[in-house]
């Protein structure tokens, strides 16, 4: 089994190559680990934080007394520190102690990335302290030069304190898992034997009945067998409004519960919950990369290649111009500016805020590229059915009562909606049914079976009424309704605003297709398609130059949703339609659409603010590190250049987190 790790974080492992939980960057194959189990994903949180925490502490502590018998301190504030027995090589011993206790963590992960043949940032720190302390220690006992140990220890300490100060602010955008695993109790109050006793929650059972007082998180999901209560489902559905939940409905773990005490009835448990589910998506859409985070990985390896090479150059060039020590300067502020940590967190630490936000708001994403490709969006398709309307058929009218047995006999087995109507209009009007064999659907028409001997057809020709035919011959129809869902109106009114044409698409006819349109105000329709012509329609826009967004939850909506260049479908709907989406709307609410949008588009600004705070700095400071302009007195010191740079890392980290207070 291949382990990835962080080359920062090596307590982070994974079974796929991803992003890093703390601090976003690439996860690589943990060498010698091929076998190993791979970690929780929280396993070490907030772990690798107060290490860094503690490592900035003790530098900075040791790092006075190194300032203090330096030249700087002479120049800068004309203090001259207390001469002693050993005091020469105070400096040494302690710069000594910060490298190899503050700084080895950067080294360390160094060695890492370049196992994985990732050169990154670590390169760049591990090299610049690498040669200045290596360089001091050389001038200490060979002599002839000056130390750099007060720029190293400078260097290493505001390293540390922008990376812990980084990883503060990261932390509360990547809890995105940790939130939901959150909702869910430790333990289960559940009925046994006639008793009640405490579980925990790892030996809850299918079928065990859990008692849930009020104001308690739901355990498991289940179905509620006694009790009458409000629930609180907003961790999954995005809607505050609680939700008036009684005997025979389900709930899912992690809901609150309101006033009343439920008995439930324990129907899934574990990895099997709605909430396990949603995690799971959480967890992959966090692993997978957008465009612009594959661009920013790209350029954040083209960045560490040049910064190495302007190092070289710059330390060849001032070797032939100045002394070693301002030469090594040189390299090493040019190396710690360059350091693409902020260009490596700027992308993913805004596509995790934007998961975890998707997740609060009613949807979920399966794949960044979607979430991407909905700001683009020029047309959104909706499928009728279940999508823009109810999609609980009923029937309003019928020429006889024959017709109607006839049509619900031939359907008494089918599991169509419309169907389902017929048989439920029947048994309400206590028709008796006749007996219907060789039952055989007619796609995207309706159904046969012979009655009495005779065939009889029941579905659509050409019409949008029901007909009922036996032997060929029409002997009568039947009128069908679907209620339009009444977030409709407003989900198309907002995706309207937001210069975006609604469409749909239906097997209905002409004058049903019509209406409906008419009355949501859609800017086309397709009426009368086959399951199998779906996809052909979403290509016939795709080659008018429409970027297309497909909304459906039936298995005859899968090819199109796959099709589409934004697949969308209702988490209600078929596991089918949910695999070949990119984005799952937890609820039937077509409001959720233009949400979608919106987050997409307040991502992609995110992440563009983001590469140029990460990125733009470097136009000018690379330069000034370098010393073009030495020859006026001015020049970037390396612990300066670390103080910019992890500066442009915190800025993109603070960035990012706004995007968690923007509404959506």
């Amino acid at each position: 089994m291949q382990v990835f790790t962080c080359p920062m974080h090596p307590n982070i492992q994974r079974e796929k190559s991803g992003l890093c939980p703390e601090c976003g960057m690439n996860l690589v194959q943990a060498p010698g680990t091929r076998h190993q189990e791979p970690g929780r994903f929280d396993k070490h949180a907030g772990h690798s934080t107060n290490i860094f925490k503690a490592k900035f502490w003790v530098s900075l502590i040791l790092s006075i007394p190194i300032v203090a018998y330096s030249d700087i301190a002479q120049s800068l504030v004309g203090y001259e520190a207390p001469i002693f027995s050993g005091s020469l090589y105070m400096p040494f011993v302690l710069a000594s102690i910060i490298f190899f206790y503050g700084g080895w963590v950067f080294v360390a992960s160094a060695y890492r990335e370049l196992r994985a043949r990732l050169p990154g940032m670590m390169t760049l720190i591990a090299l610049a302290i690498s040669v200045a302390y290596f360089y001091s220690v050389a001038v200490v006992f060979l002599g002839n030069g000056e130390t750099l140990f007060w720029e190293l220890a400078t260097l290493i300490t505001i390293m540390l304190l922008g990376h812990w100060m980084e990883m503060r602010a990261v932390s509360g955008a990547q809890g995105a898992l940790k939130e939901l695993s959150n909702l869910i109790p430790d333990e289960a109050e559940v009925l046994r034997n006639g008793t009640t006793a405490t579980v925990l929650l790892s030996d809850l059972k299918k079928g065990d009945l859990a008692f849930v007082r009020p104001g308690a998180r739901v355990p498991a999901d289940g179905i509620i067998k006694q009790g009458n209560s409000d629930i609180n489902e907003s961790i999954v559905t995005g809607e505050s409004k609680p939700v008036n939940k009684k005997i025979g409905d389900g709930v899912i773990a992690g809901a609150t519960n309101g006033d009343g005490s439920l008995t439930i009835e324990i129907t899934k448990v574990g990895e099997e919950t709605f909430l396990a589910g949603v995690m799971r998506l959480v967890a992959e859409a966090q692993s997978s990369k957008s465009r612009l985070q594959m661009f920013s990985d790209r350029a954040a390896f083209y960045l560490t290649i040049i910064a190495v090479s302007t190092g070289a150059i710059t330390l060849a060039i001032w070797l032939a111009l100045a002394d070693a020590p301002f030469a090594i300067n040189r390299m090493v502020a040019v190396l710690v500016i360059a350091c693409p940590h902020a260009l490596g967190l700027a992308i993913p630490l805004v596509a995790s805020i934007s998961t975890t936000k998707a997740a609060k708001n009613g949807f979920l994403v399966k794949q960044r590229l979607a979430l991407e490709a909905a700001r683009r969006v020029d047309v959104v398709l909706f499928d009728k059915t279940g999508t823009l309307t109810e999609g609980k058929f009923k029937v309003v009218k019928s020429s006889s009562d024959e017709v109607l047995i006839l049509a619900a006999s031939v359907n008494f087995h089918s599991e169509h909606p419309i169907a389902k109507a017929m048989v439920e209009e029947a048994k309400k009007k206590r028709l008796p049914l006749q007996e219907a064999t060789g039952f055989k659907r007619v796609p995207g028409l309706g159904a046969e079976a012979l009655i009495g001997g005779k065939r009889t057809f029941v579905g659509t020709k050409g019409g949008d009424n029901i007909v009922v035919e036996s032997n060929g011959e029409i002997i009568g129809t039947i009128d069908v309704v679907d209620a339009i869902r009444p977030e409709s109106k407003e989900g198309i009114k907002k995706l309207k605003e937001a210069g975006v044409k609604v469409l749909m698409i239906t097997g209905d006819g002409e004058s049903t297709a019509k209406k409906v349109a008419q009355e949501l105000g859609l800017d086309e329709y397709f009426a009368r398609v086959l399951p199998e012509d779906k996809v052909h329609k979403v290509r016939d826009l795709q080659n008018r130059g429409l970027k297309v967004a497909m909304v459906g939850d039936g298995v005859n909506d899968a090819p199109a949703l796959t099709q589409a260049d934004l697949g969308i479908a209702i988490g209600a709907g078929t596991n089918v339609a949910i695999e070949s989406a990119g984005i799952i709307l937890v609820k039937d609410d077509p409001r959720d659409i233009p949400k979608i949008i919106k987050l997409s588009r307040m991502t992609y600004t995110k992440m563009i603010q983001n590469l140029f705070w990460a990125t733009g700095y470097n136009i000018v400071a690379i330069p000034l590190a370098a010393g073009v302009l030495a020859f006026k007195g001015i020049f970037l010191q390396p612990a300066l250049a670390a103080v910019f740079m992890s500066l442009s890392t915190v800025i993109v980290a603070v960035n990012a987190l706004l995007l968690k207070n923007k509404r959506l």
